[in-house]
């Protein structure tokens, strides 16, 4: 007997095709059905009909199991047919996955719009979500937006044309910090009416000052577009004076809020520089941050002069390059306070080494090792002082500017914004208007503001023919907490299918870098001690995380099947 005979799927019978077929066509005139050869003999005899079914099969390829087709592409469930459906197969545990266990949920199955089910939407998930796992978050990103754009491919109608009732409940919900949660499928989105509130809920900030006819976000780089306005305030100092003053308290009143934990985050903004604060707890800090970018020289020697300790936590992060260790150094000696001083004293080059001989004679010292000293001239100290302070300012309103601020300093910080002058502008647009202040939730002398939403339905050409496309475009000063409460919200009204563009003030894109902190500045602390800061629990969860971005920012986020990947 051949080899090929032995294979398995082999009938002893076999020898030729053309044997196999003419015993086909005898079977077929003397049976009343179309048999098949790999059919088992039925007890009733070999000409009955099989009791599994008189349904009409296939007919079955002699020469299926030929060593030159059993590896054939799609050979398996579904596979290569292009509909999702089980193909016949000779595996008696692929038949056994008929087309009855493939249907589509029948009609009884599924919620109808205005259903006593679809009401229940928001108060018990549905058997789909109890089986599926809850979907990784993608990091927080402490860069605040100006604009995003969501797509999916289904509608955004439920964020449109809401109705008073739904604006009003929205408002006082955020303003009681009321939490909604979702399930992981919401069958009819438009028609829910908590999740249209929810998403009102979600567009609130607050503000402060508020002047209705200027944009007060972003400040740096923004005199284009307030040119022309009217500011009132700037050739009147004693208008001026009430706006500092009225402004003072309500950065005091936020700082409180923040100390106390009922706060988590805020943002000041200044015609050059932006502070974010904030919350122990926050960020994977257990201490009260703020970090401020970008800085001057300048203004590093003003906090110094301050008794404001703080260190340059980018700089710390490239300390393992020669030209970064002496940039640091130098910083160190010039602008930072003596806390920091002695963090970034282990950068230094020992002693005698060539490094420091370069630095005290200009680096004249392989002039002498080639015997030519005396025919260049040596550059006095104040070129080498000059050259020092070069590489000092040359990271001026650069992101590696950035200053992180720690614990008690917070609050000298605080006094030294309030009285200097110099945050205010002293001419131009933006002359006498006092810093901006934003933050999730209310602070004194603040003005709620919203978000602007408008949801968009086009039609748009590709290979298939006309398809339609729907999106939802968000704009205004997009902060951490939205961004994460429109997405825990489109999560479930979209399906687990939508993408996001963003376009962040880039400015605060640097607020993303990690905080080094020290080992009894980590302590972890749990979300319950921010519970009362008026964020959805896992909106807090996420800005507890340590940042990951750097002096990066989310540029694109893709959620599909529930599951989130994003790019920088």
């Amino acid at each position: 007997m051949s080899v090929a005979v032995q294979l398995a799927g082999y009938s002893p019978s076999f020898k030729k095709p053309s044997e196999t077929l003419r015993l086909r066509k005898k079977r077929a005139r003397s049976s009343p059905r179309l048999g098949l050869p790999s059919d088992p003999p039925s007890p009733a005899g070999e000409g009955e009909p099989s009791p599994r079914g008189k349904r009409q099969r296939r007919a079955r390829n002699p020469f299926a199991n030929i060593g030159n087709t059993e590896c054939r592409p799609g050979a398996g469930i579904g596979i290569g047919t292009g509909t999702g459906w089980p193909e016949e197969s000779d595996n008696p545990l692929h038949r056994s996955l008929s087309a009855r266990e493939w249907r589509a949920p029948a009609a009884a199955d599924r919620t109808e719009p205005g259903s006593k089910r679809d009401a229940q939407n928001l108060q018990s998930t549905d058997a789909f979500s109890e089986h599926t796992s809850l979907p990784k978050e993608f990091p927080a990103d402490w860069s605040v937006k100006t604009w995003v754009l969501f797509k999916s491919p289904h509608p955004f109608t439920w964020t449109g044309h809401l109705k008073a009732s739904e604006e009003a409940k929205g408002l006082i919900q955020h303003c009681r910090s009321s939490v909604i949660d979702f399930p992981l499928h919401i069958e009819d989105p438009r028609s829910c009416t908590d999740l249209r509130c929810a998403f009102q809920q979600s567009l609130v900030y607050w503000l402060h000052p508020s002047l209705p006819w200027l944009s007060l976000f972003p400040r740096i780089g923004a005199e284009r577009k307030m040119a022309g306005k009217n500011t009132p305030w700037s050739q009147d100092e004693e208008l001026q004076q009430v706006l500092m003053s009225e402004w003072s308290l309500s950065f005091s009143s936020l700082y409180n809020l923040l100390r106390a934990k009922l706060c988590p985050y805020f943002y000041f903004c200044t015609y050059q520089f932006t502070v974010l604060f904030r919350a122990p707890g926050v960020a994977g800090s257990g201490v009260l941050t703020a970090v401020i970018s970008p800085t001057t020289r300048g203004l590093r020697e003003a906090m110094k002069n301050e008794g404001i300790m703080f260190s340059l936590p980018l700089l710390e992060d490239d300390k393992n390059g020669k030209k970064e260790k002496s940039e640091i150094t130098d910083v160190a000696k010039d602008t930072l306070g003596p806390e920091t001083q002695e963090e970034n004293s282990d950068l230094k080059e020992p002693a005698g080494s060539s490094d420091d001989d370069d630095d005290d004679d200009g680096g004249m010292s392989w002039l002498k090792e080639m015997g030519v000293q005396d025919k260049i001239k040596k550059p006095d100290s104040v070129a080498i002082k000059l050259r020092k302070e070069h590489n000092v300012v040359r990271m001026d309103h650069k992101p590696e500017s950035a200053v992180l601020v720690k614990g008690l300093h917070t609050f000298t910080l605080l006094n030294f914004l309030i009285n200097n002058k110099s945050i205010v502008a002293g001419s131009g647009p933006q002359a006498g208007l006092p810093p901006t202040l934003l933050a999730p939730v209310a602070f004194r002398g603040a003005t709620m503001q919203t978000l602007k939403a408008r949801s968009i339905n086009v039609r748009t050409q590709n290979h298939s023919g006309m398809m339609d496309s729907h999106s939802l475009e968000i704009t205004g000063p997009i902060m951490p907490h939205s961004l994460h409460s429109l997405t825990l919200m489109l999560k479930s009204a979209q399906k687990g299918r939508f993408t996001a563009t963003l376009l962040a003030h880039e400015p605060t894109s640097v607020f993303n870098v990690a905080l080094k902190m020290e080992q009894r500045e980590n302590k972890e602390l749990s979300s319950d001690e921010l519970r009362n800061s008026g964020l959805h629990p896992e909106t807090l969860n996420q800005l507890m995380q340590k940042p990951t971005f750097g002096k990066s920012s989310l540029k694109h986020i893709e959620m599909n099947e529930y599951k989130y990947t994003w790019k920088l």
